[in-house]
């Protein structure tokens, strides 16, 4: 079982970012959960979200302490909460930033991907709405869900959205995936 955790801010889509991954990985005919860590947070409170991914059913239902993969949305969160809790050296990270400005930081990690997420998210979209956009370099990077199925999920989810915001977050994660 392959364990992800999401870390971002309300009001960034974390949520959805978890729902996407399992949406995206039933596509790939798998099996997956998602759920957010939340309570009375408002926009712009550090919130958690979680997927899991497995060939088979996934019974545990618990919180991820010890995630396969961790996706930080907002890079602000480092060093104001602790969102390298629970990491190992084979944990992948992959981090909404340009360069890695914690290099000498002490993450446990070797495995540390970045992804100009909101740069392509203002670019693509007009909007610091970064939850579709770092997914594709999640696509690419974990090798869990395919980018088609991915689009599948933006377009399943975001159905009521309209056409348009359907075609901006698709051309935003394959840029981010290709990136």
């Amino acid at each position: 079982m392959e364990q992800i955790r999401i870390h971002g801010r309300g009001g960034q889509g974390v949520v959805t970012a978890a729902e996407l991954i399992a949406i995206a990985a039933f596509y790939d005919g798998k099996e997956a959960q998602a759920f957010p860590n939340f309570g009375v947070e408002r926009t712009g409170a550090p919130i958690q979200a979680f997927a899991r991914i497995d060939d088979k059913k996934i019974i545990t239902r618990e919180q991820i302490y010890k995630p396969d993969f961790l996706i930080i949305q907002d890079s602000t969160l480092i060093g104001h909460v602790n969102v390298f809790d629970g990491i190992s050296s084979n944990t992948k990270i992959i981090i909404n930033a340009t360069e890695n400005r914690w290099q000498n930081s002490g993450i446990k990690s070797k495995k540390l991907y970045f992804s100009p997420a909101t740069e392509i998210a203002m670019k693509i979209i007009g909007r610091n709405i970064v939850n579709t956009v770092i997914l594709g370099a999640f696509a690419k990077h974990s090798g869990l869900i395919s980018l088609p199925s991915l689009e599948k999920a933006i377009k399943e989810k975001f159905q009521d959205k309209g056409e348009e915001i359907i075609r901006k977050n698709i051309e935003a994660v394959r840029m981010a995936y290709n990136g």
